[in-house]
């Protein structure tokens, strides 16, 4: 049987799929920098190795979303001699629009040309970006300080991305396939924020910021400068318009649509993430 290895498994999909796997009667083997059941590093190579023993199929992602270097293609190699046979890539939206020195795209360049089976996974925002990681603050503060304006994404549910990434994992006809992930529709953040205040009988707005002084907040915050900026431009392309396509990826990987804002945010709100 297959041994799958999940990068980042103790993260936001990593878990997710590990979850999703072991219910299945899959052996998993979550990697992490702490928490998972092996210590696993893509910036320390000492670690690739021990993981990989074993190993035929593997969840990738660059832990640093693309904002760094480029160590997946390095560890792609090691990991198709060390016997994998299959590769599922967590991208991101737009990376095929890309610079050719973008780490995610020397990624998916790698993860291709590795000569074994592969999936690339490309979602847009997460909707648990609210819950789970860089806005949980802001909601429970009661505003949402972004550059984004009112312009509309798809937010993608990573409830959705793990169970595409499982399927990938482990069934053949996801071979060969990039999917782009989104949700069912775009909405803006200022309508995101109010979904999740009625859910939660919390006054929660969202405050438009002028791209530069998000970036200037950010630096002040303690994030790097070249980081605020990738993380700025990517709203903007929020505030823009040009990240408001609806994708159908998770209908073609899975056969149904994908899940809808609200059911994400009334499930969060269940399990307590905005007390």
């Amino acid at each position: 049987m297959t041994t799958t290895l999940i990068l980042g498994g103790t993260g936001k999909t990593g878990r997710r799929i590990t979850r999703r796997l072991r219910a299945a009667g899959q052996p998993v083997r979550a990697a992490s920098r702490t928490g998972g059941d092996i210590r696993f590093d893509l910036e320390d190579q000492q670690t690739w190795a021990p993981a990989l023993d074993g190993v035929t199929a593997v969840y990738v992602m660059e832990p640093n979303g693309g904002m760094g270097v480029a160590r997946v293609p390095g560890f792609v190699t090691e990991a198709v001699a060390a016997g994998v046979r299959r590769l599922v890539l967590l991208s991101a939206h737009g990376v095929d629009e890309a610079d050719d020195s973008h780490p995610l795209k020397l990624a998916e360049r790698a993860v291709r040309g590795a000569g074994v089976d592969w999936t690339i996974l490309r979602p847009d925002w997460f909707s648990q970006n609210f819950s789970e990681a860089f806005w949980l603050r802001g909601v429970l503060d009661g505003a949402l300080t972004l550059p984004t304006g009112d312009g509309r994404t798809p937010f993608v549910d990573a409830e959705d991305i793990a169970e595409v990434a499982a399927a990938a994992l482990t069934e053949d006809r996801h071979s060969g396939h990039t999917y782009p992930l989104t949700g069912p529709r775009a909405i803006s953040v200022g309508e995101a924020a109010e979904l999740i205040g009625k859910a939660t009988g919390r006054t929660v707005r969202h405050v438009d910021i002028e791209p530069e002084a998000f970036v200037e907040l950010q630096i002040a915050n303690g994030v790097p400068a070249a980081a605020a900026r990738m993380l700025t431009g990517l709203l903007v392309e929020v505030r823009t318009g040009s990240r408001d396509s609806v994708a159908d990826g998770v209908e073609r990987a899975l056969g149904r649509g994908p899940k809808p804002f609200e059911d994400y945010v009334a499930e969060a709100a269940a399990a307590g993430h905005w007390n």
